[in-house]
C-alpha cells in the first residue's frame, strides 16, 4: 500500500517518525513535506498535495491512503477535505481511527501532533491503515450521498 503523508512544523517530528516506522513495516511512503522546520510554514499546500495524490491514485484503482498532521489536526483535515474524492477524518483515539475507515471509508487520517505521544499517534495510524471499509449498505449509501453533493451541490435523502 502507498501512504502519502504531509504536515506542518507542529507535526514534523511525528511525520519523520511515521515515515521511518511505516517504511520499516513495508508501506511505500511518499512524503509531501515539509522537509525542514519552519515555524511560519503553511500547511494547506502540503496537505492538499498529499490529498490530491491519494485521490488520483484511488481513482486509478491503486491502494492508497493519506496522513495529514499538524498541531491539532483540524486545519489539516479541513484542507485535505477540500480535494474532490477525499474523506479526511480527525482521529483522537483508536475507535475514531478504526471507525473512520470502517463506516466512512475515510482515505486520509488527520492527527494532532501536539495532542498525542509518538506511540499513541503511531497506534492511531496503524489502526487506520489496517481497518477495511465494512461495505455495509447504509455506510455506502451515506458516502454516495456525500459524493453526489460534492459533484452536484445538491443533497438527496
Amino acid at each position: 500500500m502507498r501512504v502519502h503523508i504531509a504536515t506542518d512544523h507542529a507535526g514534523l517530528e511525528l511525520s519523520a517518525h511515521l515515515v521511518g516506522h511505516l517504511t520499516g513495516a513495508g508501506y511505500e511512503v511518499i512524503d509531501h513535506g515539509p522537509t525542514a522546520y519552519d515555524a511560519e510554514d503553511d500547511y494547506p499546500g502540503f496537505c492538499i498535495a498529499a490529498a490530491e495524490a491519494v485521490a488520483a491514485e484511488r481513482e486509478q484503482g491503486r491502494d492508497s491512503l493519506g496522513i495529514v498532521l499538524g498541531g491539532s489536526g483540524n486545519g489539516e483535515q479541513i484542507a485535505a477535505n477540500k480535494v474532490k474524492g477525499i474523506r479526511a477524518a480527525l482521529a483522537w483515539n483508536l475507535d475514531t481511527a478504526r471507525l473512520a475507515r470502517q463506516h466512512n471509508d475515510a482515505n486520509v487520517i488527520a492527527i494532532g501532533g501536539r495532542q498525542h505521544s509518538l506511540a499513541e499517534a503511531t497506534g492511531l495510524v496503524e489502526a487506520f491503515l489496517a481497518e477495511p471499509f465494512s461495505g455495509a449498505e447504509r455506510h455506502a449509501r451515506r458516502i454516495g450521498q456525500i459524493a453526489a453533493y460534492e459533484a452536484t451541490g445538491t443533497i438527496q435523502g
